[in-house]
């Protein structure tokens, strides 16, 4: 085993280089495993996904991949390995490094469950914002390394385990609080909140919680307008994707039903709804049952980026255009003709 110390774009993390662990494809420039199928149920779809686009394996061997976040300054992808409580970081042309460990749980009493980190996202200032599972927070790490906490707790009470986030242009973060972490999930003894909900940090540091109606809230991102807040819930007694009207205060009004794909899993679709990304046009990139569904603005099924595994999350990187997915044991792209709305 080979020890080393990497700095990348400010932040000291260490890494291992060993002969074991997650296998990487194409370092040497052949092409990569192709995986899944591509359903097209809208001719809309056409424009987003061209005809005979395919889904790129680039990775697998992990525990659960989540959270994938695209580092443009050094032009790498980030994703959560939740179960290994690990940060790994995928280049085109190196392959598969590990990034940080521990990322989402820094105790030292064993605990079992979902521990790692979960959703990652940059800051406006491309700071590495992550939702920790097992430390029930959201961190931000600083340039020199060091870990801020942006909130871990409402009205005194400690978060089940935050786990997806989304920053407003204003530089508010609004996060979802599910109780997936926890050791016990919903029945944890540790629990301090018997709700889930979808919370507010605005730049002051006051956290607002904005709803509790979802049984567990899961992805979330906005409408490129900003007058709309999407929050997938993954629960399978009702699979929903909401959307909530944003008021001009920045917290929630009326909601409605953006899709119900409680049908899609009595149809033996894997998956639940979970992360989502947004193009520049207003489609929604949402991970769900049968793995990467796609809709128009008006809610209108366009068509499925499907894996053949459960799909936990999506984001474009690279030039914009390239969607990544993370998928069971696996890290996958494939090459669209949108861009993401959160990449420039």
């Amino acid at each position: 085993m080979m020890r080393r110390c990497c700095f990348v774009a400010g932040w000291v993390f260490l890494w291992f280089q060993t002969t074991w662990g997650p296998t990487a494809w194409a370092a040497d420039g052949r092409a990569f495993p192709t995986v899944g199928t591509i359903e097209r149920a809208d001719a809309r779809f056409d424009k987003l996904v061209p005809p005979g686009a395919v889904l790129e394996k680039l990775a697998e061997g992990f525990q659960w991949t989540e959270g994938p976040v695209w580092v443009p300054e050094g032009q790498y992808l980030l994703f959560s390995d939740i179960p290994n409580n690990a940060i790994m970081r995928w280049k085109d042309g190196e392959g598969i490094r590990l990034f940080m460990k521990p990322a989402g749980y820094t105790g030292t009493a064993p605990r079992g469950g979902e521990s790692g980190t979960n959703g990652l996202l940059l800051d406006p200032q491309g700071r590495l914002v992550m939702c920790q599972h097992g430390d029930r927070r959201i961190v931000r790490v600083e340039k020199d390394g060091r870990w801020t906490t942006l909130a871990d707790r409402y009205q005194g009470k400690r978060f089940n385990s935050p786990n997806d986030a989304v920053f407003k242009s204003n530089g508010d973060l609004y996060f979802t609080d599910p109780p997936y972490g926890l050791p016990k999930g919903a029945d944890d003894p540790s629990r301090e909140l018997d709700f889930c909900g979808v919370y507010r940090v605005s730049t002051d540091g006051k956290v607002t919680l904005l709803t509790d109606r979802m049984t567990r809230p899961n992805g979330i991102a906005f409408s490129p307008d900003e007058k709309t807040l999407y929050v997938a819930q993954s629960d399978p007694e009702k699979a929903v994707w909401m959307a909530y009207e944003v008021k001009p205060d920045g917290t929630l009004g009326t909601s409605r039903v953006f899709c119900d794909a409680t049908s899609w899993l009595k149809r033996g679709l894997k998956g639940l709804p979970d992360g989502m990304k947004v193009d520049r046009a207003g489609n929604l990139f949402a991970t769900g049952p049968g793995g990467v569904n796609v809709f128009a603005p008006d809610g209108t099924f366009l068509g499925r980026i499907n894996p053949g595994v459960p799909t936990a999350n999506c984001r474009f990187g690279g030039d914009g255009s390239v969607l990544y997915v993370t998928a069971n044991q696996w890290l996958c792209r494939i090459r669209t003709t949108t861009k993401g709305l959160e990449t420039k």
